[in-house]
């Protein structure tokens, strides 16, 4: 699941290289769902027993000093297309070792954060992406546990993409008749149905009761769709 955010979520190209540093809980979960998606990925960490845990379930897992610039360019981390900084422990470190990435010239680097001040301080220095997985994790469950969505990723933008029932007011409709854009400002991706191939979304499409719909849009408006409560709008 966390690789596929990577993926999906942003430009990681089939077979792209990425250096994972920190190999901790989070850091280990990106790394081994990258690596099932078909990533090269080199695993650093300064602790001895993570790195023998990984030697053999990444293309590279190494032991060494993250915040040591020399150190990082003998590995050849300049090379790698994306870097993720998943150290979670240390301040200090994290921030040093997103200073010597950014001195390398890696030109797509996420840090996960710790706290707000942690990501504001990450992103003024250079990191291009910032990850709070505690934060995300908690708001997606919520959405799960509500039983309002089946699934839902949110982009950092306040934009998601969401796999819900279809709503009571879409059923037996076109997506054309039940005019879903206009009236709750989401878009309907995809639509699967029970022991059929998913199909994507056509103006022709017609929404049955059993349907699970992909929706894409604003955060707050997939929300209220899903809910519901937008579909009073426009009535």
């Amino acid at each position: 699941m966390l690789g596929r955010i990577f993926t999906e979520q942003f430009a990681f190209s089939a077979g792209d290289s990425v250096v994972v540093i920190g190999m901790g809980r989070f850091g280990g979960a990106v790394a081994q769902s990258l690596m099932r998606l078909g990533h090269d990925v080199m695993g650093i960490d300064h602790k001895e027993d993570l790195v023998q845990f990984w030697g053999d379930r990444l293309t590279h897992a190494v032991q060494a000093d993250s915040t040591n610039e020399n150190t990082m360019l003998q590995l050849g981390v300049a090379d790698f297309s994306h870097a993720i900084v998943a150290i979670g422990s240390d301040l200090a470190a994290s921030l040093m070792t997103l200073m010597v990435l950014t001195e390398l010239g890696i030109k797509d680097i996420w840090v996960k954060a710790m706290s707000p001040e942690h990501g504001q301080i990450a992103q003024r220095i250079g990191a291009h992406h910032v990850i709070y997985p505690e934060a995300d994790m908690g708001e997606r469950v919520a959405h799960l546990i509500t039983g309002r969505m089946m699934d839902f990723i949110e982009f950092e933008d306040g934009f998601a993409i969401a796999k819900i029932n279809a709503p009571a007011d879409t059923h037996n409709q076109t997506l054309a008749e039940a005019h879903v854009r206009s009236r709750h400002g989401v878009t309907i991706v995809g639509v699967k149905r029970p022991n059929e191939d998913f199909q994507h979304a056509l103006p022709e499409t017609r929404i049955l009761p059993a349907d699970v719909l992909i929706v894409s849009g604003p955060t707050r408006k997939i929300e209220l769709f899903a809910s519901g409560a937008g579909r009073r709008k426009g009535r």
